[in-house]
Formats: C-alpha cells, sequence, structure tokens
C-alpha cells in the first residue's frame, strides 16, 4: 500500500504577513520574560539616551535579551547575536530585529550596575504574583571560572617581597590591638557562657534570625565504635541544616551543568559580581515561570 507523505513546502508565500506573536506557545518562558521586564522600572536606563545619532535599540528589548539569554545558557554575546536570527524566542524577543554583539556587550557594560539592581525589583514582583515568601535562607559557596588578566597575577619575587611587607604590617598593628584583642577575649568568653546556658546565638542581639551553622565536617566512612563513643552531638538544628543540599546547592549544579556557566566572561571584582547577578537573575526568572506554570 502507497504511503502518501506530507509534502515538503518551503517556497508557498503565506497569504498575510506573519506576526511576531505568532511564533511561540502562549506559555513560553520567552513571554513570560518579556512580560516580566515590562513591569519593572527602567527610566534610570531610557534616561541615559540624548537621542543623537542613529536610532539605539530600546532598553526593554536589551533587557530581555539578555535576562532570556542568561536564563536558557546564552551568555556571550556572539552567541547572542546568532541567536536573534537563528532561534524563534530570541526572535521574538528581539522583535525580528538583529543588535549585533557590539551593542550587546556594549549595553551590558555600560549598564551591569543597573541590571545588578533590578533582581531585587523581580523578587518583589514574584512575591506579588504569590510565587515566593521569605522564609529560610540557605548559604552557601561554589567555584566558577574567572576571567582573570594576566597583569594581575602575582610573580614569585613580587609575592615574596609583599610578604615582607605584610609581616611589617602586621607587626605594627599588633600592638595597637592588643587592648582590642583583650576586649574580643571577654567577649569570646561571654559568648561561651551563653552558649553553656543554652541560649542561642542572636538572641542577646535582637538581629531576629536563628543561625543554624554547621560545627565541622563530618568524615565518612567512620569506624562503629568510634561513631557511638562519647557524647552524642545535639540534634536541634541538623534538619534545618540538611535542607541546605536541597536548596541551595541544587541551584549551583542547575547552573553549572544545566545552563552550562562555568566561567564569568566580564573582568574585574564589580563586573563579576554584576555578571553573576544576571545568573541569579535567569535562574530566577525561569524558576518563577516554572512555578506560575
Amino acid at each position: 500500500m502507497a504511503v502518501e507523505f506530507i509534502p515538503i513546502d518551503r517556497d508557498t508565500p503565506y497569504i498575510f504577513p506573519p506576526c511576531v506573536q505568532d511564533y511561540l506557545p502562549e506559555h513560553h518562558l520567552a513571554r513570560f520574560v518579556v512580560d516580566i521586564v515590562d513591569q519593572l522600572d527602567l527610566s534610570h536606563l531610557s534616561a541615559v539616551y540624548t537621542g543623537r545619532g542613529s536610532k539605539p535599540f530600546h532598553p526593554a528589548m536589551l533587557v530581555s535579551l539578555l535576562f532570556y539569554g542568561y536564563a536558557t545558557g546564552v551568555f556571550s554575546s556572539r552567541k547572542l547575536e546568532k541567536a536573534s536570527y537563528d532561534s524563534i524566542a530570541f526572535r521574538y524577543i528581539c522583535a525580528n530585529s538583529n543588535p549585533d554583539h557590539d551593542t550587546i556587550a556594549s549595553f551590558r557594560k555600560r549598564f551591569l550596575p543597573e541590571l545588578s539592581a533590578l533582581f531585587v525589583e523581580i523578587l518583589v514582583v514574584a512575591e506579588v504574583m504569590g510565587l515566593v515568601k521569605l522564609g529560610s535562607v540557605s548559604l552557601d559557596g561554589t567555584k566558577i571560572k574567572a576571567n582573570a588578566s594576566k597583569h594581575k597575577a602575582l610573580s614569585w619575587d613580587y609575592a615574596n617581597r609583599l610578604e615582607v611587607q605584610l609581616k611589617e604590617e602586621v607587626g605594627q598593628a599588633r600592638g595597637a590591638r592588643q587592648k582590642d584583642g583583650q576586649e574580643a577575649a571577654r567577649q569570646t568568653a561571654q559568648a561561651a557562657h551563653r552558649r553553656a546556658a543554652g541560649q542561642r546565638p542572636g538572641e542577646p542581639d535582637g538581629y531576629g534570625i536563628e543561625p543554624f551553622i554547621a560545627q565541622k565536617r563530618q568524615s565518612h566512612n567512620i569506624p562503629l565504635m568510634e561513631r557511638f563513643s562519647g557524647d552524642p552531638e545535639p540534634q536541634e538544628g541538623k534538619a534545618v541544616y540538611a535542607k541546605r543540599k536541597a536548596t541551595v546547592e541544587t541551584v549551583f549544579g542547575i547552573v553549572k551543568d544545566v545552563l552550562g556557566f562555568r566561567h564569568f566572561l566580564l573582568r574585574g571584582l564589580d563586573a563579576v559580581q554584576g555578571e553573576w547577578s544576571l545568573v541569579c537573575i535567569g535562574w530566577n526568572l525561569k524558576r518563577m515561570h516554572a512555578l506560575s506554570a
């Protein structure tokens, strides 16, 4: 029996020109990012433009482009430019325009502090949408490669000279801080007394935060007799502290392994902190989209 396939037709034109709104499903992440950006106050970005020269791209479009890129693992300006041609989602965000990589990179570098400040504003939007609430805050660290300048690296000779200088400065400061050290020892003794009395850290100061801090790293494969020797450690807080693995560590895993963010593109501490804010904004938007579905 002959099989009748759907014909491959790449030449028949549309009767009506297609609309960019027809490109994506209704609940696509790209639509969600654009909707969130439209709710943000970008007046401090728009006010910088002078109106001279050729018409610039609208800041809202470039912000959406960066946010969606960091939410989907497209970080470099050259890849973002290429995606504006190849990806339907990026074509939707760019409204069928194609900002070049210089424009994207310059916008990101120029407005990095302003883009970082939008992190909190997006969380406010998420709270209004009922997607987040303030509860337990988990802290952890991770290692990400940096694009460091070779001029910032220390030679062996310079490191040795710097060590001598720092030792001299430490010696000069030690005498001045001896009195402060005695006061710190007194406060430490008082804190130890409060812990012996069963008082939690933070309570006397009135901070409203109950910290859960690991006292030590637990070794793997402890022998049976050692495991049960001595007094058992206090169990209070262990269940709360254990949840950290399912919160912040999961985020780091997704950012590095799923999104593929394993090294910073920008140089300098301020720039790196700003780029990390973009990574976190991208993750938050991706998570907000999943929760709102």
